[in-house]
């Protein structure tokens, strides 16, 4: 509990609160919270980083030192992440690695792009909040790494930590956190830059272009789509169809439908020729009738509801049942669909059986998609129906 009195002290002095601390650091706010009530303690690295970013003069340091002194180490499993690195000779603490530079083995990529993988495979079950400290936490060991990896080595770990960088983009873009979403946004497109990886780097800018669509930019998305393929000869089937994809949300911000469904047919024909072994951008194998699911969305943008209800029944037919956050989003946006196509019945069924789902990922994206449907239901929202509606968003506004 020393720790997290000391650190709250220091935030209470400087008239620091919990998200903008979170934001200097930068990390996730739930972990400053967690911290200053004394739940959890911080590694080494993060107890620097909050004393230098609270010019606390080192006694953030001290206590979380002298904490870990009293505490008893239990051996941990070989399974440990912690081990699994030690066996690569990689010392726990990542401020170890920081002061005492030794070579990095090679196999430590693979190690990290397995982990990355994983995360992936994590995000469609834990949602965002529980998943950024650990992705936050590996990225930063992939930096640390970096600055004392020989170049072949380092070169690797540079587009493995872009990945990462970009996931946690991700995760705080679904968490609906923005402001830390375009900080790592931006870290995504240095660290692509300085891998030197066109793929990466239009996969940075692919990424700047989602966060440009859920804000409703639609220019700015076009305009990140058209940078992302400036070199397209040289690019991956999949970094071009992300990239048109992306465009043709832009497209459809704008109502240029011809020009969205050009673009989303160029993506649909190249999907058959995805077959790189990268596991970031992977979106286009995970997501069945992944082209599709954009089309629907567009044309649901676009003000094409029938259509749009159409595709959306054929689309969710395939689903994993793994995939329950994506199946929940989609499910939502199909019952906008139906809403506005004259069938409210049907679209309240749907918010019924996903609303739950809210608060058991935490994803944004999925409550900003259910409290957009009274909007669609507008024409009820004095009958039955509509105030039935209301009463099963209630629970999530």
């Amino acid at each position: 509990m020393e720790f997290g009195r000391k650190l709250a002290a220091a935030m209470a002095s400087r008239g620091i609160g919990v998200r903008a601390l979170a934001r200097r650091v930068p990390c996730d706010p739930a972990l400053i919270s967690r911290l200053s009530r004394g739940v959890q303690q911080p590694s080494v690295q993060m107890a620097r980083r909050l004393d230098e970013v609270l010019c606390a003069g080192g006694e953030l340091v001290k206590a979380a030192a002298a904490r870990r002194g009293v505490l008893k180490v239990q051996p941990k499993p070989a399974s440990d992440p912690e081990n699994v690195l030690a066996a690569f000779g990689v010392p726990a603490s990542a401020d170890l690695i920081a002061s005492v530079p030794r070579p990095v083995a090679p196999e430590l990529a693979d190690y990290f792009r397995t982990q990355l993988s994983g995360h992936y495979r994590a995000d469609m079950f834990l949602g965002p909040h529980l998943l950024i400290p650990t992705v936050t936490e590996q990225y930063r060991l992939i930096c640390t790494l970096v600055e004392s990896a020989a170049e072949a080595v380092r070169r690797e770990l540079l587009g493995i930590g872009t990945a990462y960088a970009a996931l946690i983009g991700w995760l705080h873009q679904d968490a609906g956190n923005t402001a830390q979403s375009v900080y790592w946004r931006s870290a995504t497109l240095d660290m692509a830059h300085r891998c030197h990886d066109p793929d990466l780097i239009s996969y940075a800018l692919i990424n700047k272009a989602m966060l440009l669509t859920d804000s409703g930019n639609g220019r700015g998305v076009i305009d990140f789509g058209e940078a992302a393929t400036l070199g397209k000869n040289r690019l991956l089937p999949k970094t071009l169809i992300m990239a048109a994809v992306q465009s043709a949300h832009g497209y459809s911000m704008i109502g240029q439908r011809s020009e969205c469904d050009r673009l989303l047919d160029d993506a649909g024909r190249l999907v058959d020729q995805v077959d790189d072994g990268h596991a970031w951008g992977n979106a286009c194998n995970r997501t069945p009738g992944y082209v599709e699911v954009h089309r629907a969305t567009c044309y649901g943008r676009l003000g094409a509801d029938r259509e749009a209800a159409v595709l959306w029944s054929g689309i969710l037919g395939g689903m994993p049942g793994s995939a329950q956050r994506d199946t929940a989003v989609f499910r939502a946006r199909q019952a906008g669909a139906l809403a506005a196509s004259g069938e409210p019945e049907q679209a309240k069924h749907i918010v019924e059986d996903v609303v739950e789902l809210v608060h058991k990922t935490g994803s944004a994206r999925l409550r900003q998609e259910l409290l957009s449907l009274p909007e669609k239901m507008s024409a009820w929202a004095n009958t039955a129906i509509g105030r039935e509606l209301d009463e099963v968003l209630a629970d999530i506004k």
